[in-house]
């Protein structure tokens, strides 16, 4: 029909949670005054959640799902944006207050969008996309905190999944010494292939710890929280930062003062959804330098939209490993 177009959309009636691809028309996204032709999306642990209905993410309902996209501008209002443009955008409440990317187009707020850095394409900044910015958002964070390759070695937790593969490649590629911690063995030999030089299993920072012990990382990416969080801070050495930027083992933080009184370490909160402007522009000018392309492939898997609905409970199971590319057209 036309002017309609294909979406994932959520919804929650009397009925229960459900999510479909279906068609609406531009009348059914939210306001804004920029109209973007949208490419491609990324599959994120929130978009689990959110495609599920096992997290509290979407606002109100019907929802178009996908916290970020990669497209082309097809009509503006705005004078900082024109037809041909390529932007990119992550987090605002894409998915949750604001209609999302899993749409083959978006309509949102000027102030929303990132025109694409010089070097990385449409597929390149989804093969990053939220999970990628956000992995650089930390390592901007822990870069602001002083923490040097020549201070020790850097902790990433979840190192398989999206945020801690990006993470692994970058600090690499900076020349940090990278341990990876996991419980998926199989991905040993691409953790290595992205720059880790050892692995840890999971286990060892997921059971309760002393809350002060042997000093062991300058500095930590976590992506899981609760336990592995507290366990992570308690091994940091003196002076050194923690960027904490997930939940996926739990929300809560069984920890006490003493890394922080005691060693002077520092736990740096990194949210990629609201961050201003300022910070998303120079995240993504630094992925154009800092995060090497080459790798890119070997963490990025593409897949159509319609494969969402059965990847979105296996990411929230810890079974996807690295990104996973959205083409929202397929």
């Amino acid at each position: 029909m036309s002017g309609t177009f294909k979406a994932l959309v959520a919804n929650k009636t009397d009925a229960g949670y459900s999510s479909e691809i279906r068609d609406i028309t531009l009348d059914d996204l939210s306001a804004g005054d920029v109209v973007v032709d949208v490419t491609y999306s990324t599959l994120n642990y929130k978009d689990g959640l959110a495609v599920t209905g096992k997290g509290k993410v979407c606002e109100s309902f019907p929802m178009v799902c996908g916290i970020d996209f990669a497209g082309t501008v097809a009509s503006s209002e705005s004078a900082d944006f024109k037809p041909g443009d390529k932007v990119v955008l992550n987090g605002y409440g894409l998915s949750q207050s604001h209609s999302g990317g899993y749409a083959q187009k978006a309509r949102v707020r000027a102030d929303m969008l990132v025109k694409l850095p010089d070097g990385i394409d449409m597929k390149q900044a989804m093969a990053i996309g939220t999970a990628g910015y956000t992995a650089m958002l930390c390592v901007l964070a822990l870069e602001k905190n002083d923490v040097t390759p020549k201070d020790g070695a850097i902790l990433v937790t979840g190192a398989a999944g999206g945020v801690g593969s990006v993470a692994v490649a970058i600090l690499s590629k900076l020349g940090y010494t990278v341990v990876a911690s996991t419980g998926r063995a199989e991905t040993h030999d691409y953790l290595r292939a992205l720059g880790a030089s050892e692995m840890i299993d999971r286990n060892t920072l997921s059971e309760a710890g002393k809350p002060f012990q042997k000093p062991r990382w300058a500095g930590v990416v976590d992506t899981v929280g609760s336990t592995t969080l507290a366990n992570a801070l308690a091994q940091t050495n003196y002076g050194g930062a923690v960027a904490a930027c997930g939940l996926a083992g739990g929300a809560d933080l069984p920890t006490t003062v003493l890394p922080f009184i005691l060693r002077g370490v520092t736990l740096a909160g990194v949210d990629s959804v609201m961050a201003p402007m300022a910070a998303r522009q120079e995240a993504w000018t630094r992925m154009g330098t800092d995060l090497p392309k080459d790798k890119l492939d070997s963490m990025a898997d593409e897949v159509p939209l319609a494969k969402v609905l059965e990847l979105a409970p296996q990411i929230l199971a810890g079974q996807v490993r690295g990104r996973v590319i959205v083409d929202v057209n397929a």
